[in-house]
């Protein structure tokens, strides 16, 4: 009697473990494959110190999924190797909760990007990071430049030209800081490889009047197969101690001021940057120069010409004598100044009446 009671019990036993083996088995098998409750694509932020109970029950609460205590004891259990990684993740409509974990597991983050231009300037590009999506920003835009360059930890050095112009992903988390030293350090890399392809017997000595040389190389033309040309006007003006009287470096040492045109009196105007006033090269960069142009002023197109003038398309009229250049200037902007020709395409944000 007492024997067939225990049987009875073993076997009540089984049959209810077996049970509850197999509700639990399917009530798991329904958790995971349950449809995340998106009608449109949401995200989720996984913030620092997030553990995988907070974000499933976070999700719970949102209404996005059910049974989240299942899904957690499935990440404990079934994936013990398993990392949450910090980030920003998105929920599409035709998500399950499976798919979910494996995408919280793999660290597939949102990868936003920005892109700095060639050719901006710092502020530029501070206003462009300012504007980029959900990138944390530590900078603000009412503190000096100077100020930036400290906050970066790069005290003492002016920050115009020290940025390498490219497109920069970014993840949830990362912060204007973060691109800017990464662009900073990009252009340290590029900078000493172009340097260390320089050709010989150039009038620059280092790598930062090389750096200065490009930033104006790229301001005068968006051409990419004159800028060889044009710093090879400026290679041999600068050989010959002729000044370099480019339009760019003009408008950039006129700040604020400049208004959209170049006026004779700007031209005389003595500022650090006016090259029409000033021997050699000016004080810093003007802007961000991007690798042709820097590959442009260190290996300088071989020529004659000394000038060179806007035809209003973004290319330019190379001469060798003033007496051309000046027939030049005669017919490619006396005659259409009107037409609001331009020196250099509009993606360099300025209006440009250069006639070197």
């Amino acid at each position: 009697m007492i024997l067939r009671l225990i049987r009875l019990v073993v076997v009540i036993s089984i049959l209810f473990i077996f049970t509850c083996g197999v509700w639990g088995y399917f009530t798991l098998q329904s958790a995971l494959s349950q449809p995340l409750q998106v009608v449109e694509p949401a995200s989720m932020d996984v913030a620092p110190g997030s553990t995988p109970a907070r974000v499933l029950e976070q999700l719970e609460r949102d209404g996005i999924i059910e049974r989240a205590h299942w899904l957690r004891r499935y990440w404990q259990w079934l994936m013990p190797d398993a990392v949450l990684h910090v980030g920003e993740y998105q929920l599409e409509p035709g998500m399950s909760a499976a798919d979910l974990l494996r995408r919280l597991d793999a660290g597939e983050v949102t990868r936003r990007s920005v892109t700095l231009v060639e050719g901006w300037t710092f502020n530029q590009v501070r206003h462009q990071l300012a504007r980029a999506e959900r990138l944390q920003q530590t900078l603000d835009l009412g503190v000096s430049n100077e100020q930036v360059m400290i906050d970066l930890g790069l005290e003492d050095i002016h920050p115009e030209g020290r940025f390498f112009p490219d497109t920069y992903q970014y993840t949830f988390g990362m912060s204007d800081r973060d691109v800017l030293l990464r662009s900073y350090q990009r252009m340290e890399e590029v900078l000493e490889e172009v340097w260390e392809q320089r050709a010989d017997n150039l009038p620059i000595d280092t790598p930062y009047e090389a750096l200065i040389l490009a930033s104006i190389v790229e301001k005068e033309t968006g051409v990419p197969h004159e800028r060889g040309q044009i710093a090879g006007v400026f290679t041999r003006r600068l050989n010959i101690g002729m000044r370099l009287q480019t339009d760019p470096t003009v408008i950039y040492g006129m700040g604020e001021a400049y208004e959209g045109n170049i006026r004779r009196r700007d031209l005389r105007e003595h500022t650090a940057y006016n090259t029409y006033t000033i021997d050699g090269l000016p004080p810093t960069p003007i802007a961000m120069p991007g690798r042709r142009a820097l590959e442009a002023a260190v290996s300088p197109q071989s020529g004659t010409s000394l000038y060179f003038v806007a035809r209003g398309d973004g290319s330019h009229i190379f001469s060798d004598s003033l007496v051309d250049h000046n027939r030049a200037v005669q017919q490619y902007q006396i005659r259409q100044r009107a037409e609001r020709y331009r020196s250099s395409p509009a993606s360099n944000n300025e209006t440009q009446e250069g006639g070197q």
